[in-house]
C-alpha cells in the first residue's frame, strides 16, 4: 500500500470512528436526558417522526419526553439508564445498534431499589449531518429488587443526591469541588 492509499484508509477509518462516536454520544446523551428529566436533551436525541416502544405502549417522539418523565416521577424517587454492551451496524445514513441497558429504579417509598436488565433496539439515521433515533424497541431480561437502606446509611451520608432538573451538579460549569448542594 502507498501513501495515498494509507491516507486514504486512514481517513476511512476515522470516518467510521466519528459516525460510531456520534451515535453511541447520541444514546448515552438519550440516557442522561431522562435520568434528569431534561426534555430539551431527550427531544434533541429523536427526530420528530420517531417512535418508541416500551413495554405494550408506543409512543411517537414528540410525546415521548413528557410521557416518559410523567412516568418515571409517578413511580420513582430517581432513576439511573447505564449503557454497556453495544453494537452498532451502519448502513449509509442508518445505523442498527443493540445498547445492553442496566437501570436502577429507586422507587417512591425510598425503600426499594429495582435493577432492570435489558437491550435497546434502536434504528437511527443521519438527516443533515446529525445522528438521531428513528425507532427504540426496549427488552427486559431480568431484573432484581433489593433494599435500599444503604443509601441512608453512615457509608454514604454526604454523597450528592440527583435531581431531576437543570439543578443538578452535572450541569455546572465549571465543575468545582463544594461542600454545597443536597445530600444524602
Amino acid at each position: 500500500m502507498d501513501l495515498e492509499q494509507e491516507v486514504a484508509a486512514l481517513r476511512a477509518t476515522v470516518r467510521d470512528l466519528q459516525e460510531r462516536q456520534a451515535i453511541r454520544d447520541c444514546i448515552l446523551r438519550e440516557c442522561r436526558g431522562r435520568d434528569r428529566q431534561d426534555v430539551d436533551i431527550i427531544n434533541s436525541c429523536w427526530w420528530e417522526d420517531g417512535v418508541d416502544e416500551h413495554g405494550p405502549i408506543i409512543t411517537r417522539a414528540p410525546d415521548y419526553a413528557a410521557r416518559a418523565n410523567m412516568g418515571h416521577g409517578k413511580f420513582f424517587l430517581s432513576t439511573s439508564h447505564n449503557i454497556t454492551n453495544h453494537l452498532c451496524e451502519i448502513d449509509g445514513d442508518t445505523a442498527y445498534c443493540e445498547s445492553y441497558t442496566v437501570g436502577g429504579l429507586f422507587w417512591q417509598d425510598g425503600k426499594t431499589t429495582t435493577i432492570a436488565f435489558g437491550r435497546y433496539i434502536d434504528q437511527l439515521e443521519r438527516r443533515g449531518g446529525e445522528w438521531r433515533l428513528l425507532t427504540r424497541r426496549c427488552t427486559i431480561e431480568m431484573t432484581a429488587d433489593t433494599d435500599a437502606s444503604w443509601v441512608y446509611s453512615a457509608n454514604v451520608k454526604g454523597f450528592l443526591k440527583p435531581h431531576w432538573s437543570r439543578e443538578d451538579a452535572s450541569y455546572q460549569r465549571p465543575v468545582v469541588a463544594s461542600t454545597q448542594g443536597e445530600r444524602w
